[in-house]
């Protein structure tokens, strides 16, 4: 929470600082964070998973038109793909209590009856990762209440999530 809080503050303040005029005023004021500037963007995906309160499409679009579609994918890769396994995990380590705190009991029900006794859950959650704007935060807590192993889910993860973050990556990369 520190961490969110740390980030708004952050962007906020370049925002009324006027950092945010145009893309090219964006790139110079994050340029000066140097090395740290990917890095941030990397655990900014990272908590957006985490606490999901905006969709990952927008850090993809600050990542693409900042760093250019390569960098950028790798950022947001890394990110997402991080943030998605430790969700998982947070799931895992604290059960329901968590989701109902984080997302609306008529969702949960309806899908975590279906997953349960879903032979094909696996393979919807592959291609889940697989489609943009998928609410892929919330499916990430609601495997992790599920019997599916932490290995599958790390290779749904790593095998699934990069195509639409590169699609997202190549599609902005062409916003100047």
């Amino acid at each position: 929470m520190l961490a969110a809080l740390v980030y708004l503050s952050v962007l906020v303040k370049a925002y009324f600082d006027g950092k945010f005029n145009s893309v090219a005023s964006f790139q110079a004021y994050m340029e000066g964070y140097g090395v740290f500037a990917p890095l941030f963007l990397t655990s900014f995906q990272a908590a957006q998973v985490i606490i999901p309160v905006l969709p990952g499409f927008l850090g993809c679009a600050v990542g693409s038109v900042m760093f250019g579609p390569a960098i950028g994918f790798w950022c947001n890769y890394i990110g997402i793909g991080s943030g998605s396994i430790i969700a998982f995990f947070l799931a895992r380590r604290y059960g329901m209590p968590l989701l109902e705190d984080m997302f609306p009991m008529e969702r949960y029900k309806k899908w975590s009856v279906w997953a349960s006794r879903s032979r094909s859950y696996t393979a919807f959650l592959f291609l889940a990762m697989l489609l943009p704007l998928f609410p892929d935060d919330y499916f990430c807590y609601l495997t992790g209440l599920t019997k599916m192993t932490a290995r599958k889910f790390i290779w749904i993860i790593i095998l699934g999530k990069p195509w639409c973050i590169l699609a997202y990556s190549l599609g902005f990369s062409l916003i100047k």
